[in-house]
């Protein structure tokens, strides 16, 4: 059975980056297969990088992302891992990490990354203040369906080093850093 950690990030005083808060929030009470668990992490970036060093074989992250698309926009990515880079240990704000920086982290920290799934949100304001615009509320639901489609098939993938029934050994996803947009508003 695989460990999954499903992680909201972000912070509900700027709108819309209080996206991945929100959708924790829809799947507040939902019950979750063995192996999986969530929190919200809101800006606590050092508490998940040290959560992600406890070993885990999967994680859906759920944040707001720019990609400079409609407002309300989901994606589901598959970040480029080795692109990512550590802060300097004098640069670490425990408030204010973003979620490359806390998956680079991890190795850093002693710890593995398994298959990081994001679902991220085109956001429409980052401004300060409390809430969401109207175009991330709308889409709060099919987040939250999103990362059950992605919960189940992160549980039910072959662990680390083994080959999908029925595919050749080395067989899986492609390339990483891949990006599509799920649903537009």
């Amino acid at each position: 059975m695989n460990r999954v950690l499903v992680a909201g990030v972000g912070n509900i005083f700027r709108g819309d980056d209080g996206f991945g808060s929100a959708v924790m929030g829809r799947l507040a009470g939902h019950a979750w297969p063995e192996g999986v668990t969530a929190k919200d992490f809101g800006i606590g970036g050092i508490h998940l990088a040290y959560e992600l060093v406890d070993g885990w074989d999967g994680l859906v992250l759920v944040d707001a992302v720019d990609r400079a698309a409609e407002p309300g926009t989901l994606f589901v990515i598959d970040p480029d891992l080795a692109a990512a880079e550590a802060p300097p240990v004098s640069m670490l704000d425990a408030h204010d990490l973003a979620p490359q920086a806390v998956l680079a982290m991890v190795p850093r920290l002693g710890g593995r990354l398994g298959r990081v799934r994001v679902v991220g949100c085109q956001p429409a304001s980052l401004d300060d203040g409390m809430g969401l615009s109207a175009p991330v509320t709308a889409v709060l639901d099919d987040a939250a369906a999103l990362v059950l489609r992605l919960v189940e098939e992160a549980v039910l993938a072959p662990a680390e080093g083994e080959a999908p029934v029925g595919a050749p050994v080395g067989a899986g996803p492609g390339g990483t850093d891949r990006e599509a947009p799920e649903r537009r508003r």
